[in-house]
């Protein structure tokens, strides 16, 4: 939080790994649990969240985004 929290309070979110990759990555995770007949449910609703930041423009931004959702 040292490093970024100034960044977030302001805004900014274009310094680290994308949502959309992100959404790629825990998108792999799912199915590959569901290919298991595993149930991830902390990973799913992770994934709503990137989801929601994603839906409002906010595919490009880094993870610190999740922030948004707390405004």
């Amino acid at each position: 939080m040292a490093n970024r929290a100034e960044t977030m309070a302001a805004g900014q979110f274009d310094f680290g790994f994308a949502i959309d990759w992100m959404r790629k990555d825990i998108g792999i995770v799912l199915d590959e649990a569901d290919a298991l007949g595993m149930s991830l449910p902390v990973t799913a609703l992770i994934d709503q969240f990137y989801a929601e930041v994603q839906a409002n423009g906010g595919g490009r931004w880094d993870t610190s985004a999740l922030i948004t959702r707390l405004s």
